[in-house]
């Protein structure tokens, strides 16, 4: 993505005057900051103005697909507990005095995470506006030196630095080649560098894909490997050392329609009727946690 591209995307009219309330927001004094499941900000000085103001932007804001994350007393219940997936992961996070990349970061809140992990630097990575607008308004009160790249994966190939560890979240069943995608994640790797990703798995012994033209509603999911298939594509990308974390069902616990989304949610994506079946007849959704290293 070139510059200006970056820059007509922050000139439209809709982001730049969020931005602009956000960059003008208040700061009460005596912010504190609580780095947990929920990513709790709050102060004991704040006004009854600054709380009618704070949940008007927080509306403004909406969708809030990761979380959860409260604001000086007002609670954001985010379409996907995100925390659970964090939980996950976090034991396999090596990344003290390591930088680190998040591709696919959505507004930030497995970056917010990680800084408990002491690395050495985080970027984050990914092409919506809207996006950024949350993480920036999250920052605003953590002033983390966290950097958040309007970037997607394929511009990794012209981006200036590498990394020690990237995580890759949900994304790869988005990618038209996901070999390619990986290959381009492993080239913006330092030597010795490690990968972990969560994806959408069929479950089968064949070394198969789904390639659905929709699949819960999405018409953006190209391909669901089999894990034999994904250990494939991670070995043909030139990835070692591959291990697996887990693999986990997607619940009503974890994505689920909550006041903080507009439109639908899992429960609308599944058979009504069978909730192990999407609402297109295919497997309900099942993710695989995997890491690799070059």
């Amino acid at each position: 993505m070139q510059k200006n591209d970056i820059k007509q995307k922050l000139k439209a009219k809709n982001i730049a005057t969020l931005m602009e309330k956000i960059y003008k927001f208040p700061t009460p004094n005596n912010v504190s900051i609580k780095i947990e499941d929920i990513i709790n900000i709050d102060s004991l000085y704040i006004t009854k103005d600054f709380k009618n103001e704070l949940n008007t932007l927080l509306l403004l804001l909406k969708p809030w697909r990761k979380g959860p994350f409260s604001f000086f007393g007002s609670f954001i219940e985010s379409e996907w507990d995100s925390s659970i997936k964090y939980n996950i992961i976090k034991n396999h996070l090596d990344i003290k005095n390591k930088i680190v990349a998040d591709i696919g970061c959505n507004n930030g809140y497995y970056m917010f995470r990680m800084l408990s992990l002491s690395p050495k630097k985080i970027v984050g990575f990914d092409p919506s506006a809207f996006c950024k607008m949350q993480f920036d308004f999250i920052n605003h009160f953590i002033k983390s030196n966290i950097e958040f790249e309007l970037l997607g994966l394929e511009d990794l190939i012209l981006y200036d630095s590498k990394f020690d560890f990237i995580i890759c979240l949900g994304v790869l069943y988005h990618r038209t080649n996901p070999i390619d995608s990986l290959k381009i994640l492993k080239k913006a790797l330092n030597k010795n560098g490690k990968i972990l990703i969560d994806c959408l798995i069929i479950e089968s012994n064949e070394e198969i894909a789904l390639s659905p033209l929709r699949y819960a509603k999405m018409k953006n999911v190209y391909f669901i490997p089999s894990i034999k298939t994904l250990k494939n594509w991670l070995t043909r990308a030139g990835f070692k050392n591959i291990t697996i974390i887990t693999t986990k069902k997607t619940d009503f616990n974890e994505q689920r329609k909550t006041p903080w989304i507009n439109g639908e949610s899992l429960e609308h994506f599944l058979d009504k009727n069978n909730p192990n079946k999407t609402i297109e007849g295919y497997p309900s959704p099942i993710r695989i946690y995997i890491k690799g290293e070059i």
